[in-house]
């Protein structure tokens, strides 16, 4: 049971880290600071998209399944909804690579978006310096 508990919420994490490499760079327009936690993890799911690697968090999961004496993703919740988001049938390394171009497109607008405002603001403050119009 605890080794059941423990693989659903492995994919509960390996879900919400999808999500935020994916969008993460919405949060990073609210808040700047978090790009130094989202670009390593969009450097990671894209990379592992590109060469069409593994993701240690599947490996993790699959060990407790096992342990918790389960053959596959047969049941609940989770299993139904989640699982064929993050291992869609059909997942080809082509499919892999579209993927990977995908987060680095989303990202780069959201990363163009928070560069045109720091610009911009830093552009403004140095328009309202004392002098700076003389």
């Amino acid at each position: 049971m605890l080794a059941s508990f423990a693989a659903n919420f492995v994919v509960l994490v390996h879900f919400a880290f999808i999500v935020f490499v994916v969008a993460g760079g919405a949060l990073v327009l609210r808040w700047p600071r978090l790009a130094w936690l989202h670009l390593p993890a969009v450097a990671w799911g894209t990379g592992i998209e590109l060469i069409g690697g593994v993701c240690p968090l599947t490996p993790l999961e699959n060990a407790l399944r096992r342990a918790a004496g389960e053959a596959g993703y047969a049941g609940g919740f989770i299993e139904h909804y989640l699982l064929p988001l993050i291992y869609p049938a059909g997942l080809t390394p082509a499919i892999g690579t579209v993927l990977g171009v995908f987060v680095l497109a989303v990202n780069a607008v959201f990363y163009a978006v928070l560069w045109r405002r720091r610009r911009r603001g830093a552009r403004s403050a140095s328009d309202t310096r004392p002098g700076s119009g003389d």
